[in-house]
């Protein structure tokens, strides 16, 4: 009932009809996503890739995946740099966030969305997915590091759990595909959650 109405609420205030597959769930597939930036401050970050990919069942559908360069209005920083990759001049061609967005959105409709630290991913989009739709993402989350800690914490109750995305691969014994890429960390993300939905904690 509050899904309803949370949908009904974001239905009035949806800006352009569009977008309106958002407020129509699809349960029958997940959208894995992850977003590379200029920072880690939500505030300051701006958008230099989007990776996302589609969960059909228990395969991770790479033939229906989506990536895109992401223009920031600031060149990235050294800093920046070092820790995807992506230089000012890779990102110089790229789209305009707004488009980036917008196809973005096209792409993952209704359906819940799955990620590592997706809160951080879903509040850089927020800050342009409002503006765009005059509403927040209003996808269903699935929390990757979330289940992980519930899954540990089943086998160890007093023990400290380590949430690092290496431990998760190494622990849950998934392929560890190059890091600070949007697309192949939204894969990964997703055969984590594959992992454990086996172990069941889907």
């Amino acid at each position: 009932m509050i899904g309803a109405l949370k949908r009904h609420w974001a239905a009035q205030r949806l800006k352009d009809p569009r977008f309106a597959a958002l407020l129509q769930p699809q349960e029958d597939e997940l959208v894995s996503v992850d977003c590379e930036t200029t920072s880690l401050n939500v505030r300051e970050a701006e958008l230099l890739s989007i990776g996302a990919v589609k969960i059909r069942g228990q395969r991770i559908v790479s033939s229906e995946s989506f990536y895109v360069l992401v223009k920031p209005e600031r060149r990235p920083d050294a800093g920046s740099v070092r820790i995807h990759g992506l230089r000012p001049r890779d990102v110089s061609a790229g789209l305009a966030p707004q488009e980036a967005v917008a196809q973005l959105l096209d792409f993952i409709g209704g359906r819940p969305l799955l990620g590592y630290y997706l809160e951080y991913d879903v509040a850089v989009l927020n800050k342009y997915v409002q503006p765009l739709t005059g509403i927040k993402l209003p996808n269903r989350q699935i929390e990757v590091s979330g289940r992980y800690y519930d899954y540990k914490l089943r086998q160890q109750p007093d023990s400290h759990i380590d949430l690092k995305l290496a431990t998760l691969i190494d622990d849950l014994k998934v392929p560890a595909l190059p890091r600070h890429d949007a697309l192949n960390d939204a894969i990964t993300a997703g055969m984590l959650y594959l992992a454990l939905k086996k172990r069941g904690f889907g």
